[in-house]
């Protein structure tokens, strides 16, 4: 039996939801939910201006186009601010037709509110609309959150993605040359747990790799330590919408921002056009650079999956 993206469905912890009525954690006036909207829309805009500029340019970044190309998320979706799940909006008809929003649930005669104006996002309708994608959002997060982060790859899966071909995903020079580069790779270790750097590896450099990771087996690899897992809590919020408060979902990005700037400091490609310094794994003192940047990616990482499934499971019925 099998799970979501063919996952087994014993590495599937169960999600959020059920068919009782979700329950309301806070109610938030027009005003308030208003002036954080606002704030929120203008914490995106400052976050994507560089990329909003260049791509009216027509400029390309080998950094940080990635987050927009890859995940393929638009300035304008990041932009959009939700409560977070079980958060009621009081007077906002105009997201009552909003995917995953229901009617809020009537306050008592003593209090104030708008009635049908109220709606709120709804962990359980995200549920029962989606069941396989809850399942495995759930599971990334927090089983990724609960295993001991692992150390040791010093980032070298961007270099098993160029290991003995001519062939390069940027069309810029490789820092030590192809046999160089080449050398670091077989004097190393390649110890890559994420489906979606080892996919892009060489076909050398696939039989060097201490595991084998599929899509069937993320659930069961998935590690904090990991870069890409890191960047992923950014899709993952994505993924939940309106049941991730708007502020969790900036910090996330920032957390990919953040990450994906090591990333690249530590590949293989001389980027000095682009003002990036390289940290240079090959040697002791880069490792150690990249090992300590990596644990504090970790535990931010960690604190945000912590933050996304506390939010979503209080507030599922």
């Amino acid at each position: 039996m099998t799970g979501p993206a063919g996952a087994p469905a014993s590495a599937l912890a169960s999600a959020p939801g059920s068919a009782a009525a979700a329950v309301p954690r806070a109610r938030l006036d027009r005003a308030t939910w208003s002036a954080r909207a606002e704030a929120h829309a203008e914490r995106a805009d400052a976050l994507t201006a560089e990329h909003r500029a260049r791509q009216a340019r027509r400029e390309k970044h080998p950094v940080h186009d990635f987050l927009f190309t890859y995940y393929g998320y638009k300035p304008g979706q990041l932009r959009r601010w939700h409560p977070g799940a079980g958060v009621v909006l009081e007077d906002a008809p105009e997201r009552a037709g909003w995917r995953w929003y229901s009617p809020a649930p009537h306050q008592d005669a003593a209090s104030s509110g708008s009635g049908s104006d109220a709606v709120m996002p709804d962990a359980d309708a995200f549920a029962a609309d989606k069941p396989e994608l809850a399942r495995l959002v759930h599971a990334m997060l927090a089983r990724t959150a609960a295993r001991p982060g692992q150390f040791g790859c010093f980032g070298l899966h961007e270099w098993a993605m160029v290991y003995r071909t001519p062939e390069h995903r940027h069309a810029v020079p490789l820092r030590l040359g192809q046999a160089g580069t080449d050398a670091v790779v077989e004097q190393g270790e390649l110890r890559c747990t994420h489906i979606d750097a080892y996919r892009f590896f060489t076909p050398d450099a696939v039989p060097r790799n201490r595991l084998a990771p599929t899509r069937e087996t993320q659930p069961l690899l998935e590690q904090p330590g990991c870069l890409h897992a890191g960047m992923d809590v950014y899709k993952w919020a994505m993924k939940l919408g309106p049941l991730v408060p708007g502020e969790i979902l900036l910090d996330a990005f920032e957390l990919a921002r953040d990450i994906r700037v090591l990333d690249m400091e530590a590949a293989p490609y001389d980027l000095s056009d682009w003002g990036v310094v390289p940290v240079r794994i090959e040697t002791a003192e880069g490792k150690a650079e990249y090992v300590r940047r990596q644990r504090e990616f970790a535990e931010r990482g960690n604190v945000l999956r912590t933050r996304i499934l506390e939010g979503w499971q209080g507030a599922a019925g």
